[in-house]
């Protein structure tokens, strides 16, 4: 088993409550409320941009500078795809400009982030990528099982096929192996640092689910 794969099932009850979130499930079948989705939407399009600013950390950690460029190559790659899709679906919500400019994060997407950063100003290039793993894998794997899926809003049709797509699912597969090739030449201990790193991102994204699902906002709000 790779050391992914080993990863992948020391995270296996959260995997399967993400996959059965009634967030998710509310997709696949096309019941969700627009209303929850647009919610999701503007947290999401707050954390894609921090998340290509970690690719654009993990590709300055990278010692082969053949790593670097694909990393920077898949920051500019997945903030340009992801984002025109959100923008699509923020027409759709009519999501404004006025809405994006007042936008708070949820408690649970500026954690997130804020595990990202972590992990890109005081980890190692396997750390930060363990840390951007979960969202990969799990946002493909949703895609490729529910790829026959044809919910009733085309909205949730066009976010699925995102997420089932040849390009995401081999850029997903990319970040998988460049994980395993480091872990390669990784301690235990090492080792320790980048399963822990996995482990709490794949909580946040189970979290990010029921984040969006409950409106989630700040106590004192």
């Amino acid at each position: 088993m790779s050391f992914s794969q080993q990863l992948k099932e020391e995270t296996k009850h959260s995997w399967e409550l993400s996959l059965n979130h009634p967030f998710v499930q509310g997709i696949v079948k096309g019941d969700l409320p627009l209303e929850t989705f647009r919610y999701y939407i503007l947290q999401d399009i707050y954390y894609l941009k921090h998340y290509g600013k970690i690719h654009a950390f993990a590709a300055a950690h990278a010692d082969d500078f053949a790593v670097s460029a694909m990393l920077a190559e898949k920051a500019k790659l997945t903030a340009e795809t992801e984002l025109t899709v959100h923008k699509q679906h923020a027409q759709i919500l009519n999501i404004t400009e006025e809405d994006l400019k007042n936008f708070k994060p949820a408690p649970a997407a500026y954690a997130y982030t804020s595990h990202m950063y972590r992990a890109a100003l005081s980890g190692s290039l396997a750390e930060i990528v363990a840390a951007m793993l979960p969202c990969y894998w799990l946002y493909a794997d949703i895609g490729r099982i529910n790829k026959d899926a044809r919910p009733n809003e085309e909205i949730y049709q066009n976010w699925l096929a995102t997420y089932a797509s040849d390009w995401f699912q081999e850029s997903t597969q990319e970040q998988i192996d460049l994980l395993d090739e480091l872990a390669l030449e990784a301690s235990e201990k090492e080792k320790e640092k980048i399963k822990d790193q996995f482990i709490i991102a794949k909580e946040y994204e189970l979290a990010f689910w029921e984040m969006s699902y409950t409106f989630e906002k700040w106590l004192s709000e």
